[in-house]
């Protein structure tokens, strides 16, 4: 269970930062200014706003709506992990802190991660960014480590439940059909362009190599609290 709740206090913060790419797409995609005027491929627009509604708005087991964010925030609480890095990062936000001051404040291990999806955010095309969310975020469910929480689930009732329960929801929302969303999103922004092909590609090898350093980070952390 130490091992659980070391992951989820990092882990939450690219669950946070996923939710930040998903809105700049949105905003990309879409009219989110007031007066409203089409924008960009119809198509697209539903493709993304279908995207944002799952995640914006999913229910919890009692059915009730939550974000899969708050959702996680609640595995946390579950599971006796300790949320106040990511409450004190919402809460500076929320203030009118910087973004800048607020990820250089950022835990070190999940630091480089979530300074990489804002860097992307602020200075990559749509494209790219599209690619990075499917390829490199939303296409990874979390079928490798299922398993093991279903395990743990078992030894420690009532304290992972949340947590099984979310990663169900991902698999079964975001995994499936989020995906499937997410490549015709990729397709459609791409189309028979070879040079946006290539820099996805590029993107999002880089987001994974971010995953990859990420998990190792998370892994060190859970190795040192061991020892």
């Amino acid at each position: 269970m130490e091992d659980i709740r070391s992951f989820m206090q990092y882990h939450v913060f690219a669950v946070w930062d996923f939710m930040s790419l998903l809105k700049s797409l949105q905003k990309h995609l879409t009219c989110t200014d007031i007066p409203w005027v089409p924008k960009g491929s119809a198509a697209t627009r539903y493709l993304i706003n279908e995207i944002v509604t799952g995640e914006e708005s999913d229910v919890d087991p009692d059915g009730n709506r939550v974000s899969h964010f708050e959702l996680y925030l609640q595995a946390m609480e579950q599971a006796g992990a300790d949320t106040s890095a990511i409450d004190d990062c919402i809460l500076q936000l929320e203030r009118g802190k910087s973004l800048t001051a607020v990820l250089n404040g950022l835990p070190h291990t999940v630091r480089p991660f979530v300074k990489y999806t804002f860097d992307l955010i602020h200075n990559s095309p749509v494209h790219v960014q599209a690619a990075v969310f499917t390829f490199g975020r939303e296409d990874l469910i979390p079928d490798m480590f299922l398993a093991l929480v279903n395990d743990l689930d078992k030894q420690f009732p009532g304290q992972i439940s949340l947590f099984k329960y979310y990663l169900e929801r991902h698999i079964e929302v975001d995994g499936d059909h989020h995906s499937h969303l997410g490549i015709e999103m990729v397709e459609e922004l791409c189309g028979n362009d070879p040079v946006k092909w290539e820099e996805a590609a590029q993107a999002s090898k880089t987001a994974l190599e971010q995953r990859n350093a990420l998990w190792t980070g998370i892994f060190e952390e859970i190795k040192s609290f061991v020892a």
